[in-house]
């Protein structure tokens, strides 16, 4: 896994998550004394949970890996640790996409890589839940199209009320995600965002095509 954060220190990581904390907390502060000068005390939540929603990824993700509650497959494909045979997959948060992104990729390079990643991390995964047959694998992406999910083995479902509660509170994550995926201010599109669910057994079987989709989409970049 080529992560930038991963591969320094401890110090360095500290000292990284120091900074993000400082700015935030400054962040915040600032817009508490403008909300209370103004009055308008809306401003103050408003930046405290947006704030919240950009920073959070940064002392999560490596946390909940060093726990083992997150489980990391290829760079951007993560999953949390089955629960009752299910598996709740990932992609790259905004913390990943920071320090996995080569900043010297342009947009149609960027998501290419992306989507490469997330095929990467399936394979892995399939390779180690091959045999598990009541695994069932479950996801929600706005990258990834309903008919390039349907080719690797997944079926689209509603996706629930709380998950779409969790992607408008996380739009400027989103958002600053989508800028970086795109190499360019990109507002996403949470209508594009969709549900996959799949039996692992439907993913071993489409394995080859992913592996050749794989390789296709290592060439691009």
């Amino acid at each position: 896994m080529n992560n930038r954060f991963y591969n320094k220190n401890n110090k360095e990581k500290n000292r990284i998550l120091l900074l993000i904390a400082v700015l935030s907390l400054t962040i915040i502060g600032f817009s508490i004394i403008i909300s209370i000068y103004s009055g308008i005390y809306l401003i103050g939540f408003l930046m405290f949970a947006i704030t919240l929603s950009i920073a959070a990824p940064f002392f999560d993700l490596p946390a909940l890996k060093k726990s083992g509650r997150i489980i990391y497959y290829s760079s951007l494909f993560l999953t949390e640790k089955p629960k009752n045979n299910v598996v709740k997959i990932h992609g790259g948060t905004l913390f990943d996409y920071y320090f996995v992104i080569d900043r010297k990729m342009n947009g149609k390079q960027r998501t290419d890589f992306i989507i490469q990643q997330y095929l990467e991390g399936l394979l892995s995964f399939i390779e180690k839940h091959k045999n598990d047959n009541q695994i069932k694998i479950h996801g929600t992406s706005y990258i990834i199209n309903e008919r390039t999910a349907e080719k690797i083995g997944f079926k689209i479902i509603e996706t629930d009320i709380l998950q779409k509660v969790i992607i408008t509170y996380n739009y400027f994550n989103i958002l600053i995600s989508n800028s970086i995926a795109k190499n360019k201010l990109s507002f996403p599109n949470l209508y594009k965002t969709k549900t996959f669910e799949a039996e692992i057994n439907q993913l071993v079987e489409r394995k080859e095509y992913i592996e050749r989709l794989n390789k296709s989409l290592k060439r691009e970049y």
